[in-house]
């Protein structure tokens, strides 16, 4: 019977504490949009969690997006440590074109509280 309940209280605990990927932590990410050293402004960008590769085009596919201010950026804030992926889609007036891409990042158990600064480069 014992060991039952001690089973049962440590798999509460070991479910409860793997908690990864997502809001409910304490890192910011901030992402800068640039297309060939350019910021973008007004891009929409959007983030996969739980993702170290590409989740394709489709945005609904991802877990939250964000628009960008004038400056071409945006933060992120609350994630967990853990693997994303940002994915943004923007206009550059300058080549008057869609410009799209995106990066995977990772939020080490270390680096779990801290604002990070990831640069998200597009292309046409």
């Amino acid at each position: 019977m014992k060991t039952k309940i001690i089973a049962a209280l440590l798999a509460v605990i070991v479910i409860t504490s793997c908690k990864k990927e997502g809001t409910g932590g304490d890192a910011t990410v901030a992402t800068i949009i640039q297309h060939h050293g350019k910021n973008i402004p007004f891009s929409t960008v959007y983030i996969k969690y739980n993702a170290k590769d590409f989740p394709g085009e489709d945005v609904s596919k991802y877990d939250a997006n964000q628009k960008t201010d004038i400056e071409g950026h945006t933060h992120f804030e609350g994630l967990q440590k853990g693997d994303y992926y940002f994915y943004a889609i923007g206009y550059d007036s300058a080549s008057a074109a869609i410009v799209k891409g995106g990066v995977a990042y990772k939020i080490s158990r270390k680096k779990r509280k801290e604002k990070h600064e990831l640069f998200v480069s597009v292309t046409e």
